[in-house]
């Protein structure tokens, strides 16, 4: 670890216990993640972190989100979670877009992005112990999309709960298969994404993305319609013991 980013790591752990919030159950390389998130600028990676915080306690008092409050999203069927990606070894959760529909109990939706990003991360924990710094790689498939999947409100609220709980845990976003008239849903929704975000989104457009891509997840990972020899795993079907702080 660098040397100014120990010494950032131990101011915040002042400023933190100053406001009254214990730093003992967590570790550097979960600080460090909000720091590099607010540009190693103590002042605010400690706003950012107390926020999680109070948030986390809030929303996710069991620290996790069950099945069993997600019922509706789950009975979709739409996301799957295939295994580590072959560069990085981060766990790659697959979206496919055409089964998705804008959802009409919103406290749900929420609860079921914290779902996801909770299994995902927590499905590349080694011995069930989080280091902490552990990221994603996320894929949309939008084949076969109509209007009727079309939710900016929910593309939009699945990137600031990233941008604002889950700090540095995106490693890249692949999206694939974007129709024509989902380029402007897309420009749209870029502009409610920080420029941190924005750059680890690939949208794959050609054969030379496609191979790179297929390079990046994995022949193993991927299944046979992606370029790989895997085989599709839903989210629901994949069992965790141990769920990030």
């Amino acid at each position: 670890m660098e040397k100014n980013h120990e010494t950032a790591i131990t101011q915040m752990r002042k400023s933190l216990e100053k406001i009254g919030i214990s730093t003992q159950n967590y570790n550097d390389a979960t600080l460090l993640r909000f720091l590099i998130a607010r540009s190693i600028d103590i002042e605010k990676a400690t706003k950012m972190f107390a926020e999680w915080k109070r948030w986390r306690d809030e929303f996710v008092p069991l620290g996790f989100i069950p099945d069993s409050e997600v019922p509706d999203e789950l009975g979709d069927e739409k996301m799957y979670l295939q295994g580590l990606s072959a560069i990085g070894q981060h766990p790659v959760l697959m979206c496919k877009a055409n089964k998705h529909f804008p959802s009409k109990d919103q406290l749900q939706f929420k609860k079921y992005v914290v779902h996801l990003l909770d299994k995902t991360i927590s499905s590349s924990f080694k011995d069930g112990k989080e280091i902490g710094n552990e990221k994603l790689v996320a894929i949309l498939d939008l084949e076969k999309i109509s209007y009727k999947n079309v939710d900016a409100r929910g593309f939009i609220i699945g990137f600031q709960f990233l941008q604002a709980y889950y700090p540095e845990r995106l490693a890249k976003l692949y999206m694939l298969n974007m129709p024509w008239f989902f380029v402007r849903v897309w420009k749209m929704i870029s502009y409610f994404l920080e420029k941190a975000s924005l750059e680890k989104v690939i949208i794959v457009s050609n054969e030379e993305q496609r191979k790179d891509f297929v390079q990046q997840i994995g022949e193993d990972t991927l299944t046979v319609d992606y370029g790989g020899r895997g085989k599709l795993v839903l989210v629901q079907d994949v069992t965790i013991n141990h769920f990030p702080a």
